[in-house]
């Protein structure tokens, strides 16, 4: 019986990327392939990468450089890139690192097999094509293992938006949603797994319109079919979904949220300045006043749901009075949660061309809106103590006896209780907020 060989797959940025590493391993996993938790007896190291924060590609670069010692050790070792930054760079990044073997875009990563077999007979191996073969298709039917109560599962990637920051729409692609038969079945699929929490990932994932495969099922699906038709499915005890667009968060899907058990409350909806005019530079197509408008749509909806966004400060030409601005709408709209980000620019997007702020004065921006954002959000949190919220537990904590889990509005909770078990959904009075998480008490 042949030995396996070890697989180390290192995960950067988003969550559609934790979603591919998992197809990435068991992709490979067809090649004899088992999963190692350290790079240092691997038989293959693969950066999944993300080109969204600041500095992305230079910091992979960083990375393979500390593999260094790792494959001089050891020859045979396989070291492979992929992902956004894999899909950007491509040559270029066995040019700078030859010790890199295998680059591989995220539109390719069923091709793995195939690509790792190149490398082993001492060939480099690169594919960062668009290619037409569906690489959920040809993922579908591998052996699945068990697993925890939460998992992700993409429904839609790629964008056609083109904001002037943004690299999606260059290294996902145009926008393709997954017809949702192949959503359903891998839904059911997870659930027979022990899956109870289902987040359904997507570049901008409220735009999802997929087809069905047979004639009773219609030719069109919203997000908002997909999610009543996810809901049905017995077992399944929850529905998530991001990243959404404003201007894709259609009277159905808000409809959702009012109607449909199963849809927590939670929300993530980036707006990203709340100045006009950066809304215009930035080529988001609303303005700020709109998305306050469709922010009480959705309360009107769901009053009690917890909103997160996204936020760039020192987009370029942004002044004191845009920051402001943007300071503004989030007083207003009061958020729960959010991500924020100093503009970084991105080689071939519209706005990489303009000048760039001081970035003192993007730090100081960042800082100022940063306190707002985490006030708030700290607010939002001691806001729970006293209330009962139901905890999906999903892994053990760090003291004696403690679960940790997630709330309908995606709060970590911490609950101390010898009756509990992972995958256990509890009812849970909260009796403390820390800095990221609650804590509390089983009722």
């Amino acid at each position: 019986m042949n030995t396996p060989k070890k697989l180390f797959v290192k995960t950067y940025g988003c969550q559609m990327n934790v979603y591919d590493s998992e197809r990435m391993v068991e992709a490979l996993g067809v090649s004899g392939y088992v999963e190692t938790s350290t790079p240092d007896d691997a038989d293959m190291i693969l950066l999944n990468t993300c080109h969204i924060r600041e500095r992305a590609a230079e910091k992979v670069y960083s990375e393979l450089g500390r593999f260094r010692e790792l494959k001089e050790a050891n020859p045979d070792l396989k070291i492979g890139v992929a992902g956004c930054v894999a899909q950007a760079e491509g040559q270029e990044i066995m040019r700078r690192q030859p010790l890199v073997d295998l680059v591989v875009g995220p539109q390719s990563y069923h091709r793995l097999p195939a690509l790792e077999a190149r490398t082993r007979l001492g060939h480099k191996a690169l594919d960062t094509d668009f290619p037409e073969d569906d690489k959920f298709e040809t993922l579908r039917h591998r052996p699945k293992a068990p697993r925890g109560p939460a998992a992700f599962l993409t429904v839609q990637e790629g964008c056609d938006k083109f904001c002037a920051f943004c690299v999606v729409p260059y290294t996902r692609g145009a926008e393709v949603s997954r017809p949702a038969t192949r959503i359903l079945e891998e839904a059911r699929d997870l659930v027979a797994r022990g899956v109870r929490d289902i987040t359904l990932l997507g570049q901008n994932v409220n735009a999802y319109h997929g087809a069905g495969e047979r004639a009773d099922e219609g030719g069109d699906w919203s997000l908002a079919r997909l999610i009543w038709a996810l809901n049905e499915i017995d077992g399944l005890e929850r529905i998530r979904f991001t990243t959404s667009h404003p201007n894709d968060m259609a009277d159905d899907l808000i409809a959702a949220h009012r109607d449909c058990a199963k849809l927590m409350p939670y929300l993530h909806l980036p707006v990203q300045s709340g100045s006009d005019r950066m809304l215009k530079r930035m080529n988001r197509k609303h303005s700020a006043a709109e998305y306050l408008r469709l922010i009480e749509r959705i309360r009107a909806a769901r009053p009690d749901i917890l909103l997160s966004s996204d936020f760039i400060v020192g987009f370029p030409e942004e002044t004191e009075a845009d920051f402001q601005q943007t300071l503004d709408l989030i007083r207003e709209v009061k958020f729960g949660q959010a991500y924020s980000f100093k503009y970084s620019s991105r080689p071939g997007t519209p706005a990489a061309e303009r000048a760039q702020l001081d970035d003192t004065v993007m730090t100081d921006r960042l800082h100022r809106l940063q306190a707002l954002l985490t006030q708030q959000q700290r607010e939002i949190q001691d806001s729970m103590i006293g209330r009962k919220v139901s905890v999906l537990l999903e892994r053990a904590g760090r003291q004696t006896g403690q679960m940790v889990g997630k709330s309908e509005y995606l709060h970590a909770v911490h609950v101390t209780d010898d009756r509990l078990s992972i995958g256990q959904t509890a009812r849970v009075r909260i009796t403390g907020s820390g800095t990221n998480s609650l804590t509390g008490v089983l009722v």
